[in-house]
């Protein structure tokens, strides 16, 4: 509840780097609104929506079983998938179990991902997956979030060991995620050589949970509150890493944002602050509102692309500007990719 509470407060730093990327407008689109198709193509996860509600709760007790409940109402309503919060909670304390269990009980057919940190043990793995009837792991990457941590985690070795053996071990696929401060090219290659079936860029620019654990501590470490990879760069940092399927998430609020992080190689987005927010502030109803106008406008900006699909938004022509063009150049990737002739 902490962390549920000092997000909603600090809010999201909108330094996603999502803003150096413009569309070149086609006055002449050649398709009709009908003709897009917000499926995306995600392999083994089989998501039907390309938004997804992120990680962030669960193991609060009461307060954080009535909040899945209200996403996870909302997410079969809406037709999207859902992962829940670290489940490390609910192992240590099985009092805990109900604040996860909840979100399947409230959508049964639903995509449903669980979630543990790479310090999860195979065993850990198996146990997590089956408190939900998971679809899916997200495994997280949080190391500077726990060197921040009043109590968190000091020892990091042989995570990459422990995260390809849960990959070859578990009967569902293994996401990989940051949790806001971005994958880099070099982490998505050995990610690339396990059988990780996923990675969620999520980047620097959304929620900052250094900020957050900062406010717990009594000596900030102010240092880690600009650490981290922008959202905008971490997603091609991925795309060029790692062969399979790309997940875009930190700071990601509008429908604006997510054509621009699909156009940048990512194959979904997963919201989780801004969702938040909205669910806490105007309830079950308003977040179903809200997830069901961002489908509408996703629509509407594909049509205006030409774009029938979330993989054809990759042929639209962009102009990359600012922090993420330098970055990009800097990281040694090629631009042309990005300024393609639309061809009606």
């Amino acid at each position: 509840m902490d962390h549920i509470n000092y997000a909603l407060s600090t809010g999201q730093g909108r330094e996603t780097w999502l803003e150096c990327v413009r569309f070149v407008h086609q006055a002449l689109p050649g398709i009709d609104v009908a003709d897009v198709s917000l499926k995306p193509k995600t392999g083994d996860l089989k998501l039907q929506s390309p938004v997804f509600i992120n990680a962030m709760t669960g193991g609060g007790g009461q307060d954080t079983l009535q909040l899945n409940a209200l996403l996870a109402k909302a997410a079969k309503e809406t037709g999207i998938a859902m992962a829940v919060g670290s489940q490390m909670a609910a192992l240590k304390d099985k009092t805990e179990r109900d604040s996860y269990a909840i979100v399947r009980q409230e959508n049964p057919d639903g995509i449903v991902f669980g979630n543990l940190g790479s310090e999860a043990s195979v065993s850990q793995a198996i146990e997590a997956v089956e408190m939900i009837g998971a679809d899916a792991l997200q495994i997280h990457l949080n190391v500077v979030q726990e060197l921040t941590m009043p109590e968190g985690d000091r020892e990091f070795r042989g995570a990459l060991d422990r995260i390809a053996q849960i990959a070859e071990s578990i009967h569902v696929p293994v996401v990989v995620k940051e949790t806001g401060f971005g994958i880099s090219h070099e982490t998505a290659e050995a990610l690339n050589q396990t059988r990780v079936a996923a990675i969620d860029a999520s980047g620097f620019g959304g929620t900052n949970f250094a900020s957050i654990e900062n406010e717990r501590r009594q000596r900030k470490l102010a240092y880690f509150e600009d650490w981290g990879i922008p959202t905008a760069a971490a997603i091609v940092e991925c795309r060029e890493g790692f062969g399979r399927t790309v997940l875009a998430s930190g700071g990601l609020q509008d429908a604006g944002d997510l054509v621009r992080a699909f156009r940048l190689g990512a194959d979904a987005a997963g919201i989780a602050g801004s969702f938040l927010k909205r669910a806490v502030n105007l309830g079950e109803i308003g977040l179903i509102e809200e997830i069901n106008a961002l489908h509408e406008d996703l629509t509407m900006l594909m049509t205006a692309l030409g774009a029938r699909t979330i993989e054809e938004i990759r042929t639209s022509p962009v102009v990359i500007s600012g922090e993420l063009l330098s970055h990009l150049q800097q990281r040694g990737y090629g631009t042309s990719q990005f300024t393609v002739i639309a061809k009606n």
